[in-house]
């Protein structure tokens, strides 16, 4: 077996795990969770937004990490990590241990999820990272689409702390082995001082005038997606759909992310990322005021499903190839990570906010509406970062 065929194989697995016990199982088992703890809604969600900015906090240090020694000792960390954090949740009793439990599981985001994974990647193959990271983001497009209905299966038998300890289980028993079987890494010979270079540093990248505008845009679409993951059923329910054709309705997500990679893999597979990713940031304007003007009808939300997925499962891959794009591969970690620093926020609040807009006098319309804005601003933002004129202010790397 090829090691990008392996590499590929391992973190495909890992990804649809670790996404769905760590994120998206809590979209369905939220509601048990505040009946048996007494919590409100927003002290629910302001844990699980707080786990999204302790991973966002740890991304940069996390990516620097895996640039340096590598991604199998980091990810085996996050699979510890990641169990740890979910059998202590399947154990709280009060606030606090439910804090400090979404506390640890933050930190195995870090150390798990895509950024980790693409700077593994990254780190691990010296040619073909790019169509490495698609082919990944095309199996990992499928853990909402497993996780959501089996987590509803799972806990319907055997309630929501069984189920989470079951997830902890399936992190220590098949993703830790699984990401220590990744092997170690090639050192890196070290830099020349006087051989020209075709990355930047983490300095020098934080100059380039695309770079902060590419930030805010990816953190106004990582704000809609945030917000969704976890809103997305409960919002479908009180548009007047019932539990299990919310579910179903939802589930479509998944597909239309494998949709849109293939699309990218076949139609765009020639296409800059610049390119691919003008036409993604494009579409999630058309979904969200779908759902906004006629979210009461299936095939409304039909559509908005198919284009909110088709949309995140392209512009994950736009994500992990631009910045190596426009800045090289050598400190990709530690860039991708800076990158989506504006995203913290926007990760950790959109849950919250998005629950406090779906709890308003104002109705469940507020919620797409709101985000039908944010995905404007977003794709003018985009559009602006990779204008030609701004790409050509691109400061070189220092020594070329």
């Amino acid at each position: 077996m090829s090691p990008a065929r392996k590499t590929i194989g391992i973190l495909a697995f890992t990804q649809i795990a670790s996404w769905g016990s760590l994120y998206y199982a809590f979209a369905v088992l939220a509601p048990a969770i505040q009946r048996e703890l007494g919590m409100s809604a927003e002290t629910a969600f302001a844990a699980f937004s707080w786990s999204l900015l302790v991973a966002g906090v740890a991304a940069t240090p996390v990516g620097a990490l895996v640039d340096r020694h590598g991604g199998r000792w980091v990810m085996a960390g996050g699979s510890v990590g990641s169990a740890v954090g979910l059998a202590w949740l399947s154990k709280c009793s009060g606030t606090a241990s439910y804090f400090g439990a979404w506390t640890v599981i933050g930190l195995a985001m870090a150390l798990t999820l895509y950024e980790a994974a693409f700077a593994t990647i990254n780190r691990k193959l010296e040619t073909g990272a790019p169509r490495a990271i698609s082919n990944l983001t095309l199996f990992a497009g499928f853990a909402s689409t497993i996780f959501w209905p089996l987590t509803q299966f799972v806990a319907a038998r055997i309630g929501w702390r069984d189920t989470f300890l079951a997830y902890a289980v399936l992190q220590l028993a098949a993703c830790l082995p699984l990401h220590l079987w990744l092997g170690r890494d090639a050192a890196r010979p070290p830099a020349c001082a006087h051989a020209p270079r075709d990355s930047h540093t983490l300095a020098e990248a934080i100059r380039h005038p695309a770079f902060w505008k590419l930030a805010l845009a990816f953190s106004a679409n990582v704000f809609i997606f945030s917000a969704l993951a976890i809103n997305l059923i409960p919002l479908l329910q009180a548009l007047g759909h019932s539990a299990a054709s919310a579910v179903l309705l939802a589930a479509l997500v998944g597909p239309m992310q494998v949709a849109g990679r293939i699309g990218e893999r076949t139609l765009a597979r020639d296409a800059a990322p610049q390119v691919v990713g003008r036409f993604v940031f494009a579409t999630l304007p058309f979904g969200l005021l779908a759902l906004a003007l006629l979210g009461t009808r299936a095939w409304a939300v039909a559509l908005f499903c198919m284009l909110y997925g088709m949309s995140n499962g392209v512009l994950t891959i736009i994500r992990g190839t631009l910045p190596r794009v426009l800045f090289g591969p050598r400190n990709y970690g530690a860039i991708t990570g800076a990158m989506a620093a504006p995203s913290l926020l926007s990760k950790a609040v959109g849950p919250l906010v998005g629950a406090a807009l779906m709890s308003g006098a104002a109705g469940p319309m507020l919620l797409p509406l709101v985000l039908f804005g944010c995905a404007l601003a977003s794709l003018l933002l985009y559009l602006s970062a990779v204008k030609p004129a701004t790409l050509a202010d691109a400061p070189e790397p220092a020594g070329t």
